[in-house]
């Protein structure tokens, strides 16, 4: 993975794209991928772990109703943090120009009546936001390294990055 993603961070950096994070179930380890490659504070903004279903709403903006309606693994919810990190992210009045983010559930126990290895990915660009769901299998661990692998490749085939370049 260390390849593609100093593939994509060189990709976002020639098209002038900052990205924002918001993470729950990977605590951190997206945001850590991202700004690993040299380079990298061209495009990494900064990142938001909102691990209580609480900062979610306060921090990043989640409606409290739909985390109400549906707890913090949704579609929405993704969505939503996605947004909410372009937004409390921003810098000098300038939201960031990508926003991803995960939520899900990563084990041993189920979480909001969804089975371990449920995740979903937000993205924010633009006027709109959209998720994908994940169905992840493995431990604690591997579910949320694989989130990340996922997340890393979602932001290379949204923004068209080319993994041949150097």
């Amino acid at each position: 993975m260390a390849d593609r993603t100093a593939a994509l961070i060189r990709h976002l950096t020639t098209r002038g794209l900052t990205v924002a994070v918001a993470e729950s179930l990977t605590g951190g380890l997206l945001a850590a991928e991202l700004i690993r490659p040299a380079g990298a504070s061209a495009v990494v903004v900064g990142g938001v772990v909102a691990y209580a279903t609480a900062a979610k709403e306060s921090v990043l903006g989640v409606e409290s109703a739909l985390l109400a309606q549906n707890g913090a693994v949704h579609p929405r919810v993704a969505e939503q943090m996605a947004a909410g990190a372009r937004r409390v992210l921003s810098v000098g009045g300038r939201e960031a120009d990508i926003g991803i983010s995960t939520t899900g559930v990563a084990g041993p126990d189920p979480q909001d009546g969804r089975e371990p290895g449920t995740v979903f990915l937000g993205l924010s660009m633009g006027n709109g936001s959209r998720s994908i769901g994940l169905s992840l299998a493995g431990d604690r661990d591997t579910i949320r390294r694989d989130t990340v692998t996922a997340a890393i490749d979602y932001l290379i085939a949204i923004t068209g990055a080319e993994m041949g370049e150097s």
